[in-house]
């Protein structure tokens, strides 16, 4: 299992930060968009198998706009104002110290 931040936002791995879905979400409508992206990277995989770059640029962009339905990309889901790390290295961000710490 990879650690979480305490606040929710990310999760960890190999030592970077990715943005963690959008807890507001209700669960039927967060299963709805993983089910999406699944079935998206699913279409990644055969368009690359095929060599169709029409299909790969397609399929990605389905993958795309699951992920920001999910809150995992485009604006950030929460309202305080912090700046979004996604995609950080840990050690470069306020939450290199709790890493460190493997209070997890």
């Amino acid at each position: 299992m990879n650690p979480t931040t305490p606040d929710g936002r990310y999760f960890v791995v190999k030592g970077q930060l990715w943005r963690c879905s959008d807890p507001s979400l209700a669960a039927d409508k967060r299963q709805l968009l993983v089910n999406q992206l699944m079935n998206a990277r699913r279409q990644v995989k055969a368009a690359k198998a095929s060599g169709d770059l029409e299909q790969l640029q397609s399929a990605r962009a389905e993958v795309n706009s699951a992920k920001v339905a999910l809150g995992e990309r485009g604006p950030v889901w929460w309202d305080d104002g912090s700046p979004d790390y996604n995609r950080f290295k840990v050690a470069n961000t306020p939450y290199a110290q709790w890493y460190l710490a493997g209070s997890f």
